[in-house]
Parts: C-alpha cells; structure tokens; sequence
C-alpha cells in the first residue's frame, strides 16, 4: 500500500484548481467532463501527480491520498444515488475525484449503471440494506472485482470519501497474498468460468432466463505466471464443472482469511487495483438522518480506447 498526506499548501492549490474547473462550466456531459478533467489535471500539486503516476508505474495494489479538500458546507448525505444525483450533491468532491483520477487512468462509465453517469454516488438506501449493491448497508459485501463480468472493466476503482461515521471498512485481498493450492490454480488458469453483471446493472442478464445469450466461458487468472492478474466474485460467477466450482469455493475462503481493512476517513481518496486486488465492505447500521457513510467512486482504464474499440462511437459509456 502507498499513502500520501497532501500538506496545507497541497490543500489550497488543489482547492483552487476544482473552483476554476467548476467556474469554466462544464456541462458534466460524461465524455466532456472527463476530457475536460485530464485537461486540467496538470495543474494538481507536482508532489501529488509524481505520487500517483509513481503507483500506476509500480502497479501499486492500493493508493490512498489523504487530506483531498472537501466542501465545508457539505450537504447531508442522500438517501441513495437518485437523490444524489437530482440534487447534484457534492460536485465539487466529484471535480476533485475526477482531476485525480485522471492521473491515474481514464474515467467511464455504464449506460447499465446509475443512469449513465460516470462519477457514483455510494451511500445507503432505503430499502436496499440487503442487496447485494453499494447502496446496501446490513449486508456484507462480499470480495470483488468490479464488473467481473466485461472485458472493458475498470483497471482502477476509486474511492473519495465524504463522511463515514462509524469507521465502515473497506475489505480488500490481493491475489499475491494468497496461496493458492496446484490443482486450484491450474484450474483457476483455464477458461472454465463464467460471469454475470451483479445487481448494480440494470437490463436483462446474459445467460438468465430472458436474457441474451451467456458469455463465454473465461479464466480467473490470467496474465503473467510469476504474477497473475485476477478476476473473482463469488455472487456473480460459476464454474463450469465440478472441479472449477471447487475452485472457487477455495479461492474464495483464501481470499476471505486474507483479506485486511481499508477504512476511509473524509478527504481520502483510495486507488484499488481491480485486476490485482478484489474489495468488499463490512456491514453496517445506516440512519438515514443525513450522517451516513458517503463515497463518490468513479472507475478508470489505463486506456479509455479499449472501451472505443468495443463500439462504433467515440462514448465514455459502456453500452448496456
């Protein structure tokens, strides 16, 4: 894990870069915003921006900055993302996660998910304390890789945290902590696997009843031998025999025994690596009195024209 504390003059220099940003009226169209934020980027604190391409030099597994300035007249937290984006609570942080994101990657998002928008809203909903979404809250998240199922899924998810009260944490295990058993691994290294979109997504689901047809099937591992990427959620994937389910029991209880805690404080802003490490989140009690954990995450590609290459227009949004 890499950490930076940005200092006070940090602080300011990035506080009056999202003011000039948001001043230039961008109108948040997702493919003009982003562009518009690595355009701006440049203008972060040096410090700042030589620390993150560092990490996404050294394929840092989680970087964390601390001390990204929030809005002190923050709003309440919404009662879910709809109420969020209605009301556009906390633009500014959502400038900010962008300008910072954009040294990292290239920031997109999913005609499928929170209506298209590219920066998301995780906080909890009425409703919605057991599903198996962010916006739960009494239900454990299970470890994860960030839409498993495509291949145009992020290379970074990154977190900004405006409130968390209750020191909610963030699970993550990385798969080069994790020993895994020969045969497991062998068989985590075929194309014997097949995943689905998790319950973010909306539409019909490839390989359910009413869908369209199901994905082929893939690997878990894949990569460099010595060091492998990974791609794994136990909610939204199967093997397809009886060996590779076995697989995924066991790298599942592996990845669970390893796995630590990230718990975000406001104004810190995580990086996790999505084809090295899988994420989750404890459970907690929301009371949707305006306090509760909120987050702002936006998913980044090393680069966004994999994402071109996958359609026949030049769009931020994954088509659903």
């Amino acid at each position: 894990m890499r950490r930076l504390q940005l200092t006070e003059a940090e602080q300011g220099e990035m506080d009056t870069l999202v003011g000039r940003f948001l001043d230039a009226g961008h109108d948040w169209d997702p493919l003009v915003a982003a562009e518009a934020a690595t355009a701006a980027a440049p203008g972060l604190p040096l410090r700042l921006r030589e620390f993150l391409a560092g990490a996404r030099t050294a394929e840092s597994d989680i970087t964390v900055v601390s001390g990204i300035p929030l809005d002190p007249a923050l709003v309440p937290t919404p009662t879910g993302w709809e109420a969020a984006a209605k009301s556009a609570a906390g633009r500014r942080e959502e400038a900010a996660l962008l300008l910072c994101g954009s040294v990292m990657g290239d920031a997109f998002g999913w005609e499928s998910q929170q209506e298209g928008r590219i920066v998301h809203d995780i906080c909890p909903a009425p409703g919605m304390e057991s599903s198996l979404t962010s916006a739960s809250s009494e239900k454990t998240l299970s470890l994860h890789t960030e839409d498993v199922f495509h291949p145009c899924r992020a290379d970074y998810v990154a977190l900004l945290c405006l409130r968390n009260p209750d020191g909610v944490g963030t699970t993550v295990a990385s798969v080069e902590d994790v020993d895994l058993p020969a045969e497991a691994r062998g068989t985590l290294a075929e194309p014997r696997f097949r995943f689905f979109p998790d319950d973010s997504h909306s539409g019909p689901v490839p390989g359910r009843e009413g869908g369209p047809a199901a994905y082929p099937e893939e690997r878990v591992l894949f990569g460099p031998e010595h060091a492998p990427y990974l791609r794994f959620d136990v909610d939204f994937m199967a093997g397809a025999d009886v060996a590779a389910a076995e697989a995924v029991r066991v790298t599942d209880a592996l990845l669970r025994s390893s796995a630590g805690r990230v718990v975000l404080h406001p104004g810190d802003l995580v990086f996790i690596d999505n084809y090295k490490v899988v994420h989750g989140r404890d459970p907690f009690t929301p009371r949707y009195d305006g306090e509760d954990r909120w987050l702002k995450r936006v998913n980044l590609l090393r680069d966004v024209r994999r994402l071109y290459a996958q359609g026949r227009v030049r769009s931020r949004l994954v088509p659903a």
